[in-house]
């Protein structure tokens, strides 16, 4: 009560953040007529002055409002937009690394702009996340024409770039592109093998464009850089065959959850059905030897029971692509872990693909934290503030419109059958055509999408779909949907980045039918004509009474809903919204359908009839706020486990920096090798033991084995009053002797080439298979809560021995493969002809042999042409063959 009274008095703490920057705003709006008065060169010039101000110690605040005039000089010049109050108000947000929450049509875009160029100035570089390439392109060259005209330079990252494109681009003062790209750049970073071949620059600051959708939709599934594991295609499709045979008291399934299991009576079918086809040799299913029968089979049940064609994804040219329940959009390219991809293949009889085992991964969650300052942009983030501020430290403002909303929200329809609610849908559309009103209509899957578009082909309506299949036509569908008596269906309205203005879209029609080829005075007419009969077409939309947005059902986040709805009534335009339901939708279905059927049943609902009453909305906003409390909190374990492997990773990644980056790796090896020793000798003689309780024949071995040193231990063992420090000091002088005579052979040039190329290679090899166990353990490690334990403890406990294991691995893999380092030499100069423990050159007849993967002579330079221009130069120069023999 007392806070509702405050809120009156006060305003909300939103409110009062927006009106504490309206001084900052007046400062900018006065600066106007002296940056107006500026030619474009003084307007150019007006970034070195600020950066020279930067340079003398003043902070970015202390030139924000120099900075925002001269950028809204520069759209007013170059792209005809002057940005609004708001949006002013809005880039200060995002500048204070907030979230600024800006209705549809506000103008987000040009918002960016603001902070963007700010920040750019300090020449760190600024990223600017999109939701998918298109945006990415257009927003780089759209606003980039503002960064280029003040002297700034922008580059795009979107897929099919190569390194040095890459490289270039994060070079740029301003870099556009995906969440997907800046995060694989990330980790293919982590994986190179010098520092020169990284494309990324330390990290200073992102706008995240979509915010909702990039940090919490997105943030469920990580990022995961595979490399191929064995094949197992057959044995996919041989347990695919069997799942049809099972009955439905065979498995349990949750949907609320998206489980499934097999029951008592399912796991004995499947062993029967197993045994009969062959796969089941011995034992029982659940015995270890048969583990990966239980894997292959639980997955294939997945596939069947939990994933639908057209809903989960579409199987397209041969493959299985995934689609994005929040954006249904294809993700080509991603594909599900653990076998679950190969399942649905098998399932769908497409050509199974190989299937992967992780080399490197990271959650959204991490990766945006590691900026320095982040901030983000969408229509619908409110309902997520709480995620926000717990996950990101970022606080949401809500930025009030540049003119009040006009859209008319009306309360649900609810009907008890699908077919009565389609029917309805359908009689509205033909009362919107009738009146020419544009009706935008939303589904939540392809699936729905089809079926109600058959249901209008059959009604004569014609109408446009917009979904997965249709994806390249998206942008053009979305500019002319908000034409008079247009009827367009869309699957999941997140992030379309187009908006649909009433009339139909000036640009859009004007790129598709002007003419290269045409003259200017034709162009200059046809675009006359365009400009006409859009505006004489909004007319006609504003007195139908704008865009009727419907909504075929509810989705389980409230945000999407509230998207679709953003998609009606931008920049002060009239509008309507409503949403048709039925008993058999999703959402009603699992959360509300028994309560609901048994009311409209005592209230007598006859067919086609719907009951409408905002208590229904209220109802179902709670059912949508249960489903978005147990998203966030699989998004918070999700967070909580990659957490453990972040720590590990971060001391990975570093390791690897600080290897790259040193020219002279000698003393971490040496370091190394001591420390292996000091623990063998430790371990095979015990401190404060007696003389014959020391295990002097495996520590001979195990120095054999890992220092390749065949020492007389035994003999040094006889000595009268020897102790385990004399013996360990022998043995460590003795593998410094060793080390020394390899130097001294190979020269020091090539061992620390050698030293950093074993390093990183089997680090990377290393840490590959850390991240497999520690898959295999994340899978398994729920069931430790039987136990009465903590599965998170569990795994911190575990992951963190796995990776001092792995560590100790390292050690004792460097120090061996080094040590057994031997370089077969012809001539002195030959030294990079080498043998190793993990590389070697195969000799063949009349002096050729493979080096590197070419078949060369090596006292013949003319030979050598197929080499790789990165090679190592094969005369034994430790140069690059581009820089040494293949200089062109």
């Amino acid at each position: 009560m007392f806070g509702a009274l405050a809120k009156k008095l006060f305003g909300s703490a939103t409110e009062r953040v927006v009106k504490g920057m309206h001084k900052t705003v007046q400062a900018i709006n006065a600066l106007e007529p002296e940056i107006a008065a500026l030619t474009d060169e003084q307007l150019t010039a007006q970034t070195d002055k600020l950066r020279a101000r930067l340079d003398a110690g003043e902070t970015l605040d202390d030139i924000l409002v120099e900075a925002f005039a001269t950028v809204r000089e520069a759209a007013k010049r170059e792209l005809g937009l002057r940005p609004f109050d708001v949006q002013l108000i809005g880039g200060i947000v995002l500048h204070r690394g907030m979230i600024s929450e800006m209705r549809t049509g506000e103008g987000k875009t040009l918002v960016a702009v603001l902070p963007t160029y700010l920040n750019a100035l300090q020449g760190k570089g600024v990223h600017i996340v999109t939701v998918n390439d298109y945006l990415a392109r257009r927003d780089s060259t759209q606003m980039g024409r503002i960064h280029r005209r003040l002297g700034l330079t922008t580059g795009c990252i979107v897929n099919g770039l190569n390194d040095v494109e890459r490289r270039a681009a994060y070079a740029c003062d301003v870099t556009y592109g995906t969440n997907n790209e800046f995060g694989f750049d990330y980790l293919r970073d982590n994986m190179k093998f010098r520092l020169d071949d990284m494309v990324q620059r330390s990290f200073n600051y992102a706008i995240v464009d979509e915010v909702d959708s990039i940090l919490i939709d997105e943030a469920r599934t990580p990022l995961i850089i595979s490399g191929p594991a064995e094949d197992s295609s057959e044995l996919y499709k041989a347990v695919n065959v069997l799942i049809p045979r099972l009955a439905a008291e065979d498995f349990e399934k949750d949907e609320k959850a998206r489980t499934v299991a097999l029951t008592e009576l399912g796991q004995e079918k499947m062993e029967e059905l197993m045994l009969e086809a062959g796969l089941l040799k011995t034992g029982t299913l659940y015995d270890v030897q048969n583990v990966n029968l239980v894997h292959h089979a639980n997955q294939a049940l997945r596939a069947h029971t939990l994933f639908t064609r057209d809903v989960d994804y579409i199987v397209k040219d041969d493959k299985v692509i995934i689609i994005d329940e929040f954006t249904g959009r294809m993700m080509d390219g991603r594909r599900y872990s653990e076998g679950l991809h190969q399942a649905l293949e098998a399932k769908e009889g497409v050509t199974i693909q190989m299937e992967n085992q992780t080399l490197a991964s990271i959650t959204f969650q991490n990766y945006f934290r590691m900026y320095p300052k982040l901030a983000g942009m969408t229509g619908t983030a409110a309902t997520e503030a709480p995620e926000f501020q717990e996950i990101y430290k970022l606080e949401v403002v809500d930025i009030p419109t540049n003119v009040p909303v006009q859209r008319k929200d009306h309360d649900d329809e609810v009907y008890r059958t699908a077919r009565e609610k389609y029917d309805a849908i359908a009689t509205l559309i033909k009362e919107c055509r009738e009146r020419q009103q544009p009706v935008l209509v939303g589904t939540v899957s392809i699936e729905k999408s089809e079926l109600l578009s058959e249901l209008l082909k059959k009604s004569g309506i014609p109408h446009s779909v917009l979904n997965a299949r249709y994806h390249e036509q998206e942008a053009l569908i979305v500019a002319q949907a908000g034409r008079p008596g247009a009827v367009t269906i869309a699957t999941n309205m997140a992030g379309r980045g187009t908006d649909i203005q009433l009339g139909g879209n000036v640009e859009a029609r004007m790129a598709l039918e002007i003419m290269p080829t045409d003259t200017p005075e034709a162009r200059a007419a046809k675009e006359a004509t365009i400009r006409a009969e859009v505006e004489a077409a909004k007319q006609i939309v504003l007195t139908a009474g704008g865009l009727y947005v419907i909504g075929t059902e509810r989705h389980e986040s409230r945000r999407i809903d509230n998207q679709l709805r953003g998609r009606s009534g931008r920049q002060g335009d009239p509008g309507a919204s409503k949403f048709f339901l039925s008993l058999e939708d999703d959402l009603m279905r699992i959360f509300a359908a028994d309560r609901m059927d048994g009311m409209l049943q005592k209230l007598g609902l006859k067919e086609g009839e719907a009951i409408i009453h905002p208590w229904i909305n209220k109802a179902l906003a709670k059912a949508q706020q249960r489903v978005e409390a147990r998203n966030f909190e699989i998004r918070k374990n999700l967070l909580r486990f990659d957490n453990v492997m972040n720590d590990q990773r971060k001391v990975i990644y570093e390791q690897r920096r600080e290897i790259m980056n040193a020219d002279d790796c000698s003393a971490m090896v040496t370091e190394m090798r001591q420390e292996l020793i000091h623990d063998l000798v430790t371990r095979c003689i015990p401190p404060s033991a007696y003389a014959e309780q020391w295990d002097i024949g495996q520590l001979h071995t195990e120095t054999l084995r890992l220092l390749a040193l065949d020492l007389p231990i035994a003999e040094w063992a006889k000595e009268e009053g020897i102790a385990d420090e004399e013996i360990l000091e022998r043995i460590l002088q003795a593998s410094d002797a060793a080390m020394a005579a390899k130097e001294a052979e190979y020269g020091a040039e090539l061992m620390r080439l050698a030293e950093k190329s074993m390093l990183l290679q089997i680090l990377d090899q290393l840490w590959k298979d850390h991240l497999l166990t520690l898959d295999h353990l994340r899978q398994g490690i729920g069931l430790r809560a039987y136990a009465q334990r903590d599965p998170l403890n569990e795994y911190k406990r575990e992951a963190f021995v796995l990776f001092e294991d792995m560590l100790g691995n390292l050690r004792q893999t460097v120090v061996q493969a080094l040590t057994h380092l031997h370089l077969q030499l012809s001539t002195p100069s030959e030294a990079l002809f080498a043998e190793s423990a993990t590389t070697a050159d195969a000799a063949e007849e009349d002096g050729w042999v493979q080096y590197q993967g070419v078949r060369i002579k090596r006292d013949d330079p003319s030979t050598w042409t197929g080499l790789s221009r990165n090679a190592t130069c094969p005369c034994g120069s430790g140069k690059k063959y581009k820089h040494c023999h293949g200089t062109i």
